[in-house]
Formats: structure tokens, sequence, C-alpha cells
């Protein structure tokens, strides 16, 4: 199998509202930045599209009609994912290594503000026999799975604030974040309850934006870039989406795509190998479940290290420097892209004032969200 390298990178800010954009709009902007960037014609280079939407987010019924023309993939071979961005750049990758195509680009975007009614839509996603009928905010899953988790762990509550207090901050950074802020352990535990003992800043809120993603072949990317971002790993899974029948203590979909990753990798010693991670924190106690499930510490030991200080931008493991879903915003189908995101400019040495010193070696993770149980991991090397 061939070697497979980002190229090229592009985006727009997130924003909490849009109403002066169109999402065509924010996808030609971020495709136009990511071939700048790749110094690639989409007309002439690349082999082949890959778009991430799903239709009820998207408000319209097959969407895939009007995906391709604001990111130049008009009568060229294309793929509609239903799915996260991050199983888009998964997708190229195998396309490329398997030498079906050179170089490919992959896009997904948010248009979270036009949803007037998001929680009936995700409350669509669930069982029509047995769930749907309680007609419960959706939330009510992610606070029983929180509160199991924290019993079956050991870790707590306010370590799960710490997580909301570290993102926040973090994204002041960040000059694309749209919920950077300076909120305080003592405002998460007083805030206002939605499913005991999840609070409503406990979750991501949610944001608009658009992320472009060139991949190419080693050959090509050698000729595009003299700094090219290697996809060392990749691994996904789908648990089972019965809850009646999953595990709800530990994120074992994350578990097997990271020990397929790292396999792949050739990584033994994750904490020890890589140089920081960005991992899905749609709820805050996910930070936590997600960073126990990839190996990084045993069970019950992520709080232990974020209240040390080791998952800080300064610490010897470095988790959501960028914010997060949590200081970001919540990108649909682009929150997956928004972690690789983070770790290519990294890896480039082009973050700024949040850039971790000598990053060479980074882990991007994602989870499909509520109610699914799937996701998937990559690592990334310079």
């Amino acid at each position: 199998m061939r070697s497979v390298a980002i190229v090229g990178i592009g985006y727009t800010a997130f924003r909490s509202v849009t109403p002066d954009l169109h999402f065509h709009e924010l996808s030609f902007e971020a495709a136009k930045k990511a071939y700048v960037d790749a110094g690639v014609d989409p007309r002439e280079d690349i082999d082949g599209f890959i778009m991430c939407a799903e239709d009820t987010d998207e408000g319209q019924q097959v969407i895939d009609v009007e995906l391709p023309d604001p990111i130049g993939a008009m009568l060229t071979s294309s793929v509609f994912l239903g799915n996260d961005g991050m199983l888009g750049l998964i997708t190229a990758y195998l396309q490329i290594s398997s030498n079906m195509a050179n170089i490919i680009a992959v896009e997904a975007r948010s248009k979270a503000s036009n949803i007037l009614t998001p929680k009936p839509v995700e409350a669509f996603s669930l069982d029509p026999v047995l769930h749907r009928p309680l007609q419960q905010d959706p939330s009510f899953i992610a606070g029983m799975e929180m509160n199991r988790y924290l019993y079956e762990s050991g870790n707590t509550k306010d370590q799960c604030a710490l997580v909301v207090e570290k993102n926040k901050r973090n994204a002041l950074d960040n000059p694309i974040a749209a919920y950077g802020d300076t909120i305080t352990v003592e405002d998460v535990l007083n805030a206002e309850m939605l499913s005991y003992p999840l609070s409503h800043l406990d979750v991501s809120p949610r944001a608009d934006g658009s992320i472009c993603v060139v991949l190419a072949s080693e050959e090509r990317a050698r000729a595009l870039t003299q700094n090219p971002i290697w996809i060392r790993g990749v691994g996904w899974c789908g648990d089972t989406s019965s809850l009646e029948y999953r595990e709800w203590g530990s994120a074992v979909h994350a578990q097997i795509a990271a020990k397929k990753a790292y396999q792949m990798a050739g990584i033994s010693n994750p904490k020890g190998e890589i140089d920081l991670a960005e991992v899905d924190d749609t709820f805050s106690y996910k930070e936590l479940q997600h960073l126990e499930a990839i190996n990084v510490c045993g069970q019950g030991q992520a709080g232990k290290l974020l209240r040390e200080g080791s998952l800080s931008k300064e610490g010897d493991f470095p988790v959501n420097v960028s914010g997060g879903s949590i200081g970001q915003g919540r990108l649909l189908c682009a929150t997956g892209l928004s972690r690789v995101l983070e770790i290519v400019v990294q890896l480039r040495h082009e973050a700024g004032k949040r850039q971790v010193k000598g990053a060479e070696t980074g882990l991007a993770q994602y989870w499909r969200g509520l109610p699914t149980a799937k996701g998937g991991v990559m690592v990334l090397s310079n």
C-alpha cells in the first residue's frame, strides 16, 4: 500500500450563527483555501472528491446534489457519505493507498444555526419503537452514560467541569473558535441541569463552518509540498446501535479503533510516542472516557492526569489545545475534520500562541454522536 499525506487544508472561522452566508459560500471558502494551500487545480489535478453530509442536518432530502458545485467537483468522481468528515478522510486514504487515485479532496461543513429544532432532529435518530415514544430530550442518554461512566471509572463531576474550564480557556488562543471563555469549575457545577449529572455547560454548543482537506500519494505529495503530514495509521469501528446491549461505562468503539490505528502506525506506547491529541468532547465526560479508551491511561486515571496538568498545553500530553468542540463549537459532520485540522496545524508548527513545542506526531479521534457508538482514530506525523 502506498503512503498518503495531507498536502492542503482550508477552513472558515467557526461561528455560532452565519445568517449572512449560505453553506455554498462556507464550502467555497474552505475549498478554495485548501486548493491554494496544496497548489492544485480542482479541474485538472484532483482525481476525486469526498463530501460528508447528513440529510437530516441539512434540512432537505438528497443534499448530495448541492454539494459538488461549491468545491469544484462537477462532472468528476464523487463519493457522498452521510457520516463524519474523518471517515471521509479514511475513505480517501484507502482509495489513494490502494492506487485508485493520486489526489483526493475531502470536504464537510456545518450550518447548524439553520436547524431551528435541533432536539427533535436528534430524537429522530432514536429507536422508533422503544425510545422515541418516551419523548425525552436526547441528552438523557448522555446523562445516563455519564452517570454510569463516573460510577465505574471513579472519575468525578468536578473533573468533568475541569475539562470545560480547560477547553474554553484553550479556545481563547484559537482565532477560529466560537466559544472561548474564562468560566470556572464552579460555573459548570452550578449550571442548569439537563439530565443528571449533565449540565448545559457540559455540552458542546453547535457552530457553523467548513473544512476541506487535500490528500495525495507519496510521489505527488513530495512534488507538491515540502511539509507533508503523513497518515501513519487509521482505525474505525461501529458498536451496536442498541442502547440496551451496549457497554455504558466505556467507549468500546474507540478502544477497537485506536488499537487498529496503533497497530498500523507501529505505536506500542501512545502516551510516550504521541505528542498531542485531539479527542471528541461533545460532552465533557467524553474527553476523559475517550482518553482512557484510546489507552493514553488506565480506566479512572484521565481525571487525575487532567488535575495534575498533564493534559494542558504545557503538560506532557496536551489534549484539545484547539479548545475541542466545547471551545470551538460542534460542527455536525465536520466535527472529526476539526480534530484533524488542529493536528495538521500543530505538526506544521503554524498554531501560533497555542503551538505545542516539538510536536511531531499527533492523534485525532472522533465519535459520531448521539445515540451512536461508532467512531474512528487517525495517527498523523510530520
